[in-house]
Order: structure tokens, then sequence, then C-alpha cells
């Protein structure tokens, strides 16, 4: 079977990255296709996967919509010289449509329910995978799975945190960090989000610094007097820089997600609900979300102090039942998405007429 997987960010390849090596192991050929956006690249190439890149994203709203049409021709050449059995992809607009071209089916994930992206795909995708908390239902198609995400590859079975990491960021380890997350906000679904503003930034940073030492992810420049907090170890390090952080914060969705996987506290700044971390949060009690008010930017700093006020060991230990918890509640998405694909379209009648099916992958 050829597999061709459409990346369309940095977490979509920790998303397949397990699922593709099995494949390859089971005799399969993966191929996947991506923008040159943030660190897709280098994730890639780090894993040694084969992948075409399409070249640089668009910002504009006009280059948006020109490069939909440039990236499906994009892929559906690429089908064309792959002639792959199935794509998979995360909510890829490009992948969808150039399956209907193709005439192959089209396999997607989605877990941000943003409308104006679920328009563009849903139509062309045979099956949408998405999980089984409370979240709007986009399509008649939906094949529901006991998981988060993060799950397919921050499992105990697929991760375990390198210490080494310690070193790159020069902390002790008994030593407090947090580390802050700040989005770019020029995606589709970004628009009409101010974030936080840069005074606050440097006011929140002040005061984080006076509990824990403080590093800083950010997808675009950083007012000058936080540069020097810049997060500078390996892309491919991130998840255990958060693995050992004593708390998250920010303005970014996945991150504080995968924080609760690892068992790390996090705190968010962001006026679109998460419906991964509002079930989080309401089920295990391992994360705090609040608008980007500046009101609720003063909540969430106090909510970090607060945190941040407790002893490391305090912090690890508590965090570390609630990740426990998470992770026995809920399937091995990898292996799921492995028996989904190597046996669709069988699969999908399984799941339709006993979703309890899917507990086996527990």
């Amino acid at each position: 079977m050829n597999i061709l997987i459409d990346i369309g960010h940095p977490a979509h390849v920790h998303l397949f990255k397990n699922a593709a090596r099995k494949f390859i192991e089971d005799g399969h050929s993966v191929l996947f296709t991506c923008r040159d956006k943030e660190f897709e690249i280098q994730l890639l190439e780090t894993n040694g996967f084969n992948y075409v890149s399409f070249g640089k994203k668009f910002k504009s709203l006009t280059g948006k919509i020109w490069g939909l049409l440039k990236f499906v021709m994009k892929e559906w050449k690429v089908c064309l010289r792959f002639k792959p059995d199935v794509l998979l992809s995360h909510g890829s607009p490009y992948a969808a449509i150039a399956s209907r071209l193709y005439g192959k089916p089209h396999i997607t994930f989605d877990d941000t329910f943003n409308m104006e992206q679920v328009r563009l795909f849903e139509p062309f995708s045979k099956v949408v995978l998405t999980g089984k908390y409370e979240h709007p239902v986009i399509s008649r198609k939906e094949i529901h799975y006991d998981a988060y995400h993060e799950l397919a590859y921050l499992h105990p079975k697929y991760f375990t945190p390198d210490a080494s990491v310690l070193e790159d960021l020069h902390v002790s380890p008994d030593e407090k960090y947090v580390l802050v997350r700040f989005v770019a906000w020029n995606a589709s679904h970004d628009i009409g989000h101010a974030g936080i503003s840069a005074k606050n930034k440097i006011n929140a940073i002040q005061t984080l610094s006076r509990y824990a030492k403080v590093f800083i992810s950010s997808e675009g420049s950083l007012p000058a007097e936080l540069e020097r907090f810049r997060l500078k170890t390996r892309p491919e390090q991130l998840h255990s820089v958060i693995a050992f952080a004593s708390l998250v914060w920010g303005e970014s969705l996945t991150i504080p997600s995968e924080a609760s996987v690892l068992g790390v506290p996090s705190v968010v700044n962001h006026n679109t609900k998460s419906c991964i971390l509002e079930d989080q949060k309401k089920r295990y009690d391992i994360c705090y979300t609040y608008s980007e008010s500046y009101e609720d930017q003063l909540k969430a700093l106090n909510k970090c102090v607060e945190i941040l006020k407790r002893n490391k060991d305090e912090i690890r230990t508590l965090w570390a039942e609630k990740s426990r918890l998470l992770v026995s509640e809920h399937i091995d998405l990898t292996a799921f998405l492995v028996w989904f694909v190597e046996n669709y379209p069988s699969s999908k009648d399984v799941i339709q007429n006993n979703p309890d099916y899917q507990y086996i992958f527990r």
C-alpha cells in the first residue's frame, strides 16, 4: 500500500510519525508532503521520512486563495507520481481535494473544529476521525476515537523525556522553569485574535522570573526586552523541554494539551475554547484556560504564580498523578490509526457497527 500524508503544522509530524514508522515496518510505502512554514521540514528530516515540500505558505487572504489552488495542484501531481492508495492528513484541504481529483480516499483527523477549514476538506473526505470529548458535530462522516491527538506521540509507549535537555537549558534537576509559548496569529482561524500585548508579555515574564527560570518559544518576533529568554533548543527537543517544566503558559492550544499528557500544569490565554483543553480541565483539573481580555490575562498570571509558589516536587507529584489517570482512560491512538488505515474500508464498518471495538487499543 502507498500512503501519502500531508502535513500542515509541526504537530502533525508528531501526530503521524509513529503510525508512519509502523506502516513502513509492515511493508507499506509512505511519503509526506508539506509547506515550508515553521520547522516541519526539520522534523521530517530528523525522523528520516521521505517528503516533498511545496514551498512557503502565503499569509495574505489573496495569497491563501492562490495557495489553495497552487498546493492542490502540487498535491495532485505528487499523487500521479507516487500513486497513493490512501491519503491522510489533519484537516488538509489540499490532500482532500487532490484525493477527489485522483480518485482515492482521504482520511482526515480533526480536533480544532475551525469551520472555514472544515468546509474545504469535509466534502472531499471519506472519513473524519474526531475525539469522543464534547465538540461541535462537523460531519456525518465522523468516527469517534477515545483519545487526544497528543497521545499518538506522547503516550508512554512512544515517548520517554530526555533529561539531557536540562544541560542544554543550563537548568539543574531541582530548579523550576517555565515554558512560555507565543503564537504568530497569522493562520486563517486566527483572524480577530489580538493575543497578549507586548507590554503584558514583558510584565508577565518579569513576574514569572521571580519564581522560576523562563524560556520563550515564539512563532514570531519578540519585544527586544524578551529576546534573551528565547528558547534555543532544537525543535525535536521541545517535548522533553515541556516534560521537565514546572509550568507552561501562553497563547498556544497545542502545547498545553501536550503538557497535560506529560503531567505538567498549563495556563492558557486564548479566546477560542479548545474542546480538548476544556475536557482535560473538566475531567482532570490539569490545565486552566482564560480569554485574551486584559482582566483574564491578569487572572492567568495570578494562576501561574499560585502554581509556581508550590515546591517543585509537589507540582511534579500532583500533576503526574493526574496525567497517569488521563492516559489510563484513553486508547493508544497510533495503534488505532494503523489498524484503521490498514483495514480500510472494512475497519470503518466494524467501528460503525460496534463502536466499543476500539477499546482493544487501550
